[in-house]
């Protein structure tokens, strides 16, 4: 029998060490910043940062961001063209970009989530380990979901019937995938630190692009 395998969801990853330096370098005084709010002083005054997640302002027009910015725009446009889109009648547009840090103490995490009306979103991870949270993907069809059935006791790897799936990122690890798959991250213990940029892009037409 023929077998062919429709309505894939492309998770691409990529090591990429040369942002890591600048990168973390750059991104210290947005995760201090973040740390000294007075919101996030009060909490940790009376609980301490467990479970916190320190997260920055948006970054898109930070010129430190901006090597890192043009590269990441440049994959996420090679990313929808793979996909087969029609990429000429297009350009990449940054909705958003900052990053974020868990807390010394552990507990940080984030519950399933997506990113509505985001073409692209990404993550670059400056800290991890295989001690630390790490992204977890879940099964995009809806039906797919409503009709899962258990898997083989002894099975290996990724097959079409998971629901999941899940990256153990090192620093350097680049994740592109598209804003309407949802994810989340694993509760990180507070062995070591875990900070990773995060972002949002939209492929906008020319013809609007052009008139703004």
């Amino acid at each position: 029998m023929n077998i062919e395998h429709f309505f894939s969801t492309p998770i691409w990853t990529e090591h990429k060490p040369e942002f890591l330096d600048s990168l973390n370098k750059a991104s210290n005084i947005h995760i201090k910043k973040a740390r000294s709010s007075k919101e996030s002083k009060d909490h940790i005054k009376k609980h301490g940062d467990f479970g916190r997640s320190f997260h920055s302002s948006s970054l898109i027009k930070e010129n430190n961001f901006l090597d890192f910015r043009k590269y990441v725009g440049q994959k996420s446009y090679e990313y929808l063209d793979y996909m087969g889109y029609d990429m000429s009648q297009y350009q990449m547009m940054f909705t958003d970009l900052w990053v974020q840090e868990f807390a010394k103490k552990g507990g940080g995490h984030h519950s399933a989530h997506v990113h509505w009306n985001q073409h692209v979103s990404g993550f670059y991870f400056l800290k991890s380990s295989d001690k630390t949270s790490y992204p977890v993907f879940h099964e995009p069809r809806t039906g797919a979901r409503a009709t899962k059935l258990k898997m083989k006791p002894d099975i290996k790897g990724v097959w079409n019937g998971h629901d999941q799936f899940f990256i153990k990122p090192k620093p350097g690890t680049l994740v592109i995938f598209p804003g309407y798959l949802e994810h989340e991250f694993a509760v990180d213990y507070g062995k070591e630190p875990f900070r990773f940029i995060h972002w949002n892009i939209q492929a906008v037409d020319n013809l609007i692009m052009d008139n703004t």
